[in-house]
């Protein structure tokens, strides 16, 4: 009886009736084949019993067959893999790259010299990188972009600087939840949020162009933590310290979460006394007392995006940035 074991690449070409460049692009999930394609022959590979050394294989091309997530912490070093935000985008990242057949290498990075990214993309574990924020590290991750082209961040499109990013127009998220708080007549606005990260820092300047031009000044600034305890800590102090305010604008859901229990806790109604707005529109901000007000980044797409532009640069395809419009998403806090 004749055996169905397919043993090399070359019977399970001939078995799918396709080159054995095609069958070996397709076990490696190359985009450059057609799913159809991939999906046939992986099928076909399994039914003859084909097992591929993988290790061998990714050796042999020069791989590793694992795309490096990064998250670089050093504006918040005790921000953690937990946070809604990390979690929201993690998720679709890890889904795309399976699809292609990587595997994701997940590391949380609080810096302490320049080095850090050069030790990742040098270290020889994978293919190419996605970082997740720039942090306080922009030059960092410029410096290192220069040379090493399979780098794509989540962040801010920053003027100068020539790093590929994907991300929603955060000045213009900004100056939305600005505009949202002053059509409904606030008037004596805050920005929660540090400006020193690049995101932040444009969230807050489309805050402040919106107050300008309705002849509000430039409201108040908060430059306050990421993480839950400590951004609650600091905005009851803003609170007890500052004049009184009705409209905050917050640069992300967690610090507009963290706003809403210190306005409870100081005997604050959301909405009647203050109205808040975060930013992201993570999957909890729809269950928060009140529902959050929110600026919605298309984080899905946006991680389908990052994977694209990472393969096309592995590809050796020419790549841009890409700026997704945010949308503005109306519940109960404002």
């Amino acid at each position: 009886m004749k055996s169905t074991h397919a043993s090399s690449l070359a019977e399970l070409a001939k078995i799918a009736g396709v080159s054995v460049s095609t069958v070996s692009r397709s076990l490696s999930g190359n985009p450059m084949i057609a799913r159809a394609t991939r999906e046939r022959i992986e099928a076909l590979a399994q039914e003859h019993g084909f097992q591929i050394n993988r290790a061998a294989r990714n050796l042999r091309l020069g791989r590793t067959g694992a795309i490096g997530v990064i998250l670089p912490l050093g504006h918040e070093t005790q921000q953690h893999l937990s946070d809604p935000f990390f979690m929201s985008l993690i998720g679709p990242l890890a889904d795309a790259l399976a699809d292609r057949g990587y595997d994701l290498l997940l590391t949380r990075v609080i810096p302490t010299d320049g080095q850090w990214l050069d030790r990742i993309v040098d270290g020889g574990r994978v293919d190419g990188a996605l970082l997740i924020g720039q942090s306080d590290q922009i030059d960092v991750i410029e410096r290192v972009a220069a040379r090493y082209q399979p780098l794509v961040v989540w962040g801010a499109a920053v003027d100068g600087y020539a790093q590929l990013t994907v991300g929603s127009d955060n000045v213009a998220g900004g100056r939305m939840a600005a505009d949202h708080l002053l059509a409904q007549g606030r008037s004596h606005l805050a920005f929660f949020g540090n400006p020193d990260v690049p995101e932040f820092a444009a969230r807050h300047a489309g805050f402040r162009a919106a107050l300008a031009q309705a002849g509000k000044g430039e409201g108040l600034l908060l430059p306050a933590h990421l993480t839950t305890q400590a951004s609650y800590d600091a905005i009851r102090a803003f609170l007890a310290d500052h004049p009184p305010v009705d409209g905050i604008v917050a640069a992300s859901d967690v610090i507009a979460m963290s706003a809403l229990r210190a306005l409870g806790d100081a005997g604050l109604r959301v909405p009647h006394d203050v109205s808040v707005v975060g930013y992201d529109d993570v999957m909890v901000a729809s269950q928060t007392n009140p529902p959050l007000t929110t600026i919605r980044q298309d984080v899905a797409r946006g991680a389908a995006l990052m994977v694209q532009l990472l393969f096309d640069r592995l590809a050796g395809t020419p790549a841009e940035s890409v700026c997704m419009a945010p949308t503005l998403v109306q519940r109960a806090s404002a």
